[in-house]
This record gives C-alpha cells, sequence and structure tokens, in this order.
C-alpha cells in the first residue's frame, strides 16, 4: 500500500520512525507493530522485513490504534488477525495455533512449535531474507536453500517462537534456567519499571533491531559458509567408509568440520540408519580423534562407546591397556579417544567396535 504524506500523518511518523530522512519522503511503506513493551519476536519480525527489497526503506510504526494500523502496508504481533494475503502476522489470537509443519507442509510434520510473529514471518519470506543477506559468492541453489532454512528455523527462529509462546524446554522443572538468551537480552533493552528519565522507546526498538541482526547474520552465515560447506566431505565420507574397515562403521574426516547433523541426514537418504559407529578425523598436528557416534545430533547417549576398559585412563597407561601404541586419553564417558597417529585411533576403533 503506497501513500502521499500529508502533514498530520508525517507528524505521527516523526514520532515513530527510525530515521528522519525516511521521514521525509513522500511515498513510503509502513510496517506496523504494537508499542509500549517490546519483545524479540517482533524485533526479529521487522528486522527481516527490513531485509526485503520492498520493505528496506519502511517505517516502524508501533501503535495498538486499529486505525494507524489498517494504514500499514504488513503488520505483526499486533491486530488479531492472521491473513497470509492481506500481510496480517498476529498470533495472539486464541484460535491461532498454527506451527511451521502446518503453514508449510511441505516441510514435513516435524516442526510443531506455535509460530510467532517471528515464525510467521520467516515461514513466508525466510528463504528471501536468507537470500538476500546470504554472501555473493556463495550462490543459493534450491536443494541448499531449504537446508539452510530449516537449520536457522531448529536452532534460531523456533526458540524464539517457543520462548514467545511461553512454550517449555522440558516436561520437568528444570534443574537451572537460562538467562542469557536473545528473547532476555531484548528484553533488557526495555526501560526500567522505576527509571525517572524520559526514555524515547524507538531508540531503543532500533538498537533492538540491531541486536537482533547480529545474531540472525551469524547464524546464517554459520550455515551457509561453514556447515552447508562440510555436507559434500560427509557425503564423501560415507561413500568411502568401506576403504576404512571391512564393516563399513567407521568413517575417516580428512579435517575437523560439523558432521553429525550431515551424518544423520545422510543416513536417513541412503537407507543407512544407526550403520556408523565412530568418526576418526585429525584435530591438529600429531592428534587424531576417535568419535563415537551418538543417537541423535544432540544426544549424550552413543551407538557404542569406545572400550569401557578405557574410560578416564590416559597416555602410557591407556595405550598398555589398550594394547595400542600413542594412545592419549580416553573420557571418562567414552565418547571420544586421542591417538597421535591415524592408524592409532582407527585401531582404538575397531578395538571398541568388537568389544562386548
Amino acid at each position: 500500500m503506497l501513500r502521499t504524506v500529508n502533514k498530520l500523518s508525517t507528524k505521527y511518523i516523526t514520532n515513530r520512525c527510525f530515521s528522519s530522512s525516511k521521514c521525509s519522503r513522500n511515498i513510503i511503506m509502513q510496517i506496523g507493530t504494537h508499542d509500549g513493551t517490546f519483545h524479540c519476536d517482533e524485533v526479529l519480525a521487522c528486522y527481516m522485513l527490513r531485509r526485503l527489497p520492498e520493505y528496506k526503506d519502511a517505517e516502524i510504526v508501533r501503535s495498538r490504534d486499529i486505525e494507524v494500523l489498517k494504514a500499514c502496508d504488513i503488520v505483526v504481533d499486533v491486530g488479531a488477525v492472521f491473513d497470509h494475503q492481506k500481510k496480517r502476522y498476529d498470533h495472539h489470537q486464541r484460535e491461532f495455533n498454527e506451527t511451521l509443519s502446518s503453514v508449510r507442509p511441505e516441510l514435513g510434520d516435524k516442526y510443531q512449535i506455535k509460530l510467532s510473529s517471528a515464525g510467521l514471518v520467516y515461514a513466508f519470506y525466510g528463504e528471501r531474507v536468507i537470500k538476500e543477506v546470504a554472501p555473493k559468492n556463495y550462490p543459493m541453489r534450491p536443494e541448499s536453500l531449504e537446508l539452510i532454512f530449516k537449520k536457522v528455523y531448529e536452532n534460531f527462529i523456533e526458540e524464539i517462537d517457543a520462548i514467545d509462546n511461553g512454550v517449555p524446554m522440558t516436561d520437568e522443572e528444570p534443574k537451572y534456567r537460562i538467562h542469557t538468551h536473545l528473547s532476555a537480552r531484548v528484553h533488557r533493552l526495555n526501560p526500567d519499571w522505576n527509571t525517572s528519565e524520559s526514555v524515547n522507546t524507538n531508540i531503543l526498538f532500533k538498537n533492538a533491531m540491531k541486536l537482533v541482526e547480529e545474531e540472525f547474520l551469524f547464524i546464517t552465515n554459520y550455515y551457509i559458509t561453514v556447515w552447508l560447506a562440510a555436507r559434500e566431505f560427509v557425503k564423501s565420507a560415507v561413500k568411502e567408509r568401506f576403504d576404512v574397515h571391512e564393516s563399513g562403521q567407521i568413517l575417516y574426516f580428512n579435517g575437523h568440520f560439523p558432521w553429525k547433523d550431515h551424518l544423520f541426514e545422510l543416513e536417513a537418504e541412503m537407507g543407512l540408519a544407526n550403520e556408523v559407529k565412530y568418526v576418526v578425523f585429525n584435530d591438529k598436528p600429531n592428534s587424531w580423534r576417535v568419535q563415537a557416534v551418538p543417537l541423535t545430533p544432540g544426544s549424550f547417549v552413543f551407538r557404542k562407546p569406545l572400550h569401557a576398559d578405557w574410560r578416564g585412563v590416559r597416555d602410557e597407561e591407556l595405550s598398555n591397556v589398550a594394547g595400542i601404541p600413542d594412545c592419549i586419553f580416553c573420557h571418562t564417558s567414552g565418547f571420544i579417544g586421542g591417538n597421535k597417529t591415524k592408524d592409532g585411533a582407527i585401531a582404538m576403533a575397531l578395538a571398541s567396535l568388537k568389544a562386548a
């Protein structure tokens, strides 16, 4: 919705906008959200929209006045309406129960956290935002874009959705609480209840947008330039696993890179679920690691931990117990061990594989 600004509306936008230079334009776009205390979800939603070409110069209008919001081109986290065609993205309605899986069923049914305004905006515009922020030397193929979209949701946006909607991390009372997550840091930018100074909350909202920008760019760039780049290395290792050992249960990585997510996804694609038990890689000169594959990417339970007799033992004593030269250590949980040579690390994997 484009509009010509008259004196009255110019005054209104000046009071609520973040840039006097943008307010001086005769034709503007407006992103509406609520005023008062701001939260991470609408801050992030507004940031993501501002990365899109059509909203890059849009004004952020913060109000709960229905007539004001009606004039906005797109509205997030306020207005009691979710309607993608009308560009209204509120999630506070009693009947609202949308998840990423319900609004994007082609992604599967694993995403069951209720969406916040950030999740709604990401669901409908996330791929475009990712392409806008992606480094120019990392072109996004369709299959790569889908992978990145999912990983950014799973490892960033979903957390914002859950916190804003009050979804607990566990069914039981947690043993400790986290107070330094992004939602908490955004909340701390609001004025304190007992502050005696007059504070321009629009400036604070702008500061919050800078904070979520840093986090969003870090997460997105990590999955594009670091995580995704490792996928082909893991895929090659899976295909060549029988060159390491005839069992096919040991992978060798010629480097140290993120592998767990890729391994689980590739195993599912190739029909190899639970087949690989250990990975061997070089982490620094004269130091090789053998790591047990967990039951799930984030699990501390393993398909087959390293040999029980080695756990917590180090150096020469470990070499004597294992009967393998040049051992460095074995973690007390059996999830990882070290050897000075590649052959020694593979020998540790083989001995653990054969152990009862």
